[in-house]
Formats: structure tokens, sequence, C-alpha cells
């Protein structure tokens, strides 16, 4: 009896074994993942709104069709996520709509190119933020004047974000005010694009500046010291002591001369200076380290700044609408610091800023004036500076090849 039951009992666990083979675990399906922006609008409608000036939060809100107090209700949701005081006109929004277009379910601000908050309208409201991708590369470009900088920037398929990177990097060694046809820039850089549009010039790590056979590198190398980060090929500083101009990218409207006409006058008189015209409130820059000497009503001159920047350069800047604020004389200036703003006080006919170079109390053609360079890289940086060199040519080369 007993060994009738031991065979009975393996007749058992061998059938239930046998089921058990039969049958195949149940996977769980995985939940689809969640979009950038934090929800599924495939059976939504969009709708692209714009902030009206003087809207308020709660106003905007209503008037894509949410209850009154609910759009307070949101508001109070913002907290920390999102200042519904700093709501800009003219900034884009998308709303969407249930199927129907009837009830507004989510509402994404974007807060500039990259960065978007969204709101939930329904049900528990919410807010949260969302970026949209950025990619960076890096690029080669190859500029030839022909007309302007902008212009030929441009035709080249560059960014003209590029030229004010240039114009940083050159302040001290290129009159861009005085490109001719001809003159080159090649660039190796990098950039950031958002949905295939650049968004920044982020780095220039090799630049040339050709005219007439002569060239003007500037290698990007940091010596880790929160200086000077371009050089020439022999480690010579780009920076000087004096920048080539005052403010960025105007036009010489009249230039240095000891017989000019003058426009208001109609007198033959002399005009020391290089007057640049800008729109009123371009801001001016002290082209050096100094001290103001004077701040405040010249009679023909108008609102005029003086700087003495060491024992022999005096600089004048003259015509302005308004002085930075707090400048005083006596005070420490900054090479590139802004001391005023581009007007057309005193004798003009227009704005624009007159800008004078003394030396040692004569009046010199600020266009010709050599500025002495600062330090030089380390010696011991020398080798690295000139691999760096090396590496950013073959980049730039292959980078050059690849897109012909």
């Amino acid at each position: 009896m007993r060994t009738r039951a031991a065979f009975l009992f393996c007749v058992l666990l061998s059938l239930a074994a046998g089921c058990g083979r039969g049958r195949q675990p149940v996977e769980e399906a995985p939940a689809p993942e969640l979009p950038r922006l934090g929800f599924f609008a495939d059976s939504l409608l969009v709708e692209e709104w714009t902030v009206h000036p003087g809207e308020t939060f709660t106003g905007l809100f209503t008037r894509m069709g949410m209850a009154s107090d609910e759009s307070f209700r949101l508001a109070g949701v913002c907290d920390s996520v999102f200042d519904v005081r700093k709501l800009r006109a003219g900034n884009t929004i998308e709303a969407y709509f249930d199927s129907l277009g009837h009830e507004l379910k989510y509402v994404v601000y974007n807060n500039d190119r990259i960065h978007q908050t969204v709101f939930k309208c329904f049900d528990s409201l919410q807010v949260w933020t969302s970026e949209k991708e950025v990619v960076y590369e890096k690029k080669y470009a190859d500029v030839e004047i022909s007309s302007s900088l902008w212009n030929d920037m441009t035709s080249s398929g560059a960014s003209p974000l590029l030229i004010l990177k240039l114009s940083d990097i050159y302040a001290w060694t290129v009159d861009f005010f005085g490109l001719q046809d001809g003159d080159r820039f090649r660039m190796l850089y990098g950039q950031s694009l958002c949905e295939g549009d650049v968004i920044a010039v982020d780095t220039i790590y090799y630049a040339v500046f050709s005219r007439e056979g002569h060239d003007v590198p500037a290698i990007m190398f940091d010596q880790g010291d929160g200086g000077n980060l371009y050089w020439g090929a022999q480690g010579e500083s780009l920076k000087k002591a004096f920048l080539k101009a005052p403010l960025q990218f105007t036009r010489i409207s009249s230039g240095f001369s000891y017989a000019r006409k003058h426009p208001v006058t109609g007198k033959i008189r002399p005009h020391t200076a290089i007057d640049y015209a800008a729109p009123t409130g371009t801001p001016v820059m002290s082209i050096g380290d100094g001290t103001v000497l004077s701040v405040g009503w010249a009679g023909g001159g108008g609102n005029t700044v003086k700087i003495r920047h060491n024992s022999s350069y005096v600089t004048s800047y003259m015509h302005l609408s308004r002085y930075a604020k707090g400048l005083k004389a006596g005070q420490h200036v900054h090479q590139g610091q802004v001391i005023g703003y581009v007007g057309a006080t005193g004798t003009a006919t227009g704005p624009h800023l007159d800008f004078r170079v003394y030396k040692d109390g004569t009046a010199i053609n600020p266009l010709k004036m050599e500025s002495p360079s600062a330090e030089p890289i380390r010696p011991e940086n020398l080798p690295a500076l000139d691999s760096v060199r090396r590496v950013y040519e073959a980049m730039a080369q292959e980078l050059s090849a690849s897109a012909e």
C-alpha cells in the first residue's frame, strides 16, 4: 500500500512539472516613455499664441479659455518654477486643446530659444520646465572681404555671430572700420545649434587675419592665470594697451584732418578727431586703463569724458547722450569699460562719437596710433602653444576638406 501511494505521488509530481513547462511567464508591456515636454500631444489640437504688451499671467490664460479662478490657482502653483511677473511681451506660446478644441489642456511658454515652461491646465494643476536639445559642433570658415564683413560672413555660410567674437579677439590689432577688399579671415570655432539654428558661437579656437600676404594668427591657449587667452605664433599677446576703436560696428563719418569744412558752421578748421557714426545709445568704451580727468559739458563738444592713460596719452569722448552711471573725475576705469553712450549733444548734425587722442598734449590720428603689447606668454608654455597651433591647423584643414 505504501509502495502504491509513493508511485501515485511521483506521477502527480511529473504531471505538475509537465504543466509548468507548458506555461510561459507573462511579461508586462513597458510603459511608453514620456515625450520631452512631459505629455502626449498626439490627440490634442495645438495653436500658437503671443503674449501681448502689458498682459498679465492670469489675463493671458483667461484669454486662452481658462476660467479666471483656475488661472489664479495656476499662478499660485508656479512657486519657484516660473515667476509670473516676468511674462515677456512678444514671447510665443503653444496652447494644446482637447480634440474638439474646447478645453485647454497644456500650455508651453517659450522663455527663450532653448528653455520652456509647461503648464498643466486641468485636474491637478502643475508646472514644470523643459529644455530643447542643443547640439555643439566644430566648424571652419574662410571669409574674404569684398563688400562688408557682415555680408561676406553671411555669404560664406558662417554665422554673423562670429563677428562679435572676432572683434573681441582682434580688437587691439585689426581696425574693423578700415577693412579692405581682399582682407581675409579664417576661423576654427565651435557653435551651438537648436532645432537646426545657430544660437551661439561659443569659442574661436584658432583664427588668421590676412592682408596683402601678412598673416596675424590668433591661437587660443589658457595659461590658467585668468589673463589673456589669445596669442600670436611666437607667443606675443594679441592684447595691447589700447583698443583700436572705442565702440563696435559703425562707420567713420569724418576722418582726422587739419582742414575740414565744419558741417554746421561751414568754416574751415582742424578736425583732430575720428567721428564714428552710430545710433544714439550705442555704448562707448575706454580704449585703455586710466583715470577719468573730467566728466561734463564742453561747449560744442557737448557731454564729454576725458581719460588719462599714462604720462603720455589722454583720450576724449564727445557728444555723448549720457554718461555711465556713477562715472566721475578721479575714478579709475579699465580697458573696455563703458563710460558713456553715443549722442548728438553740443554742435552736431546727428548722433556720433567724436573721439580724440592726445600724446604729450598734441592731438594725433587715432587710426595711426601704435599701441604697445601686453605681456607675452610665459616661456615655459611656448612648446605647448606650438603643439596646440599644429592641432588646430590640422583640424581646420580636415573640416575645410570635408566641406568641399
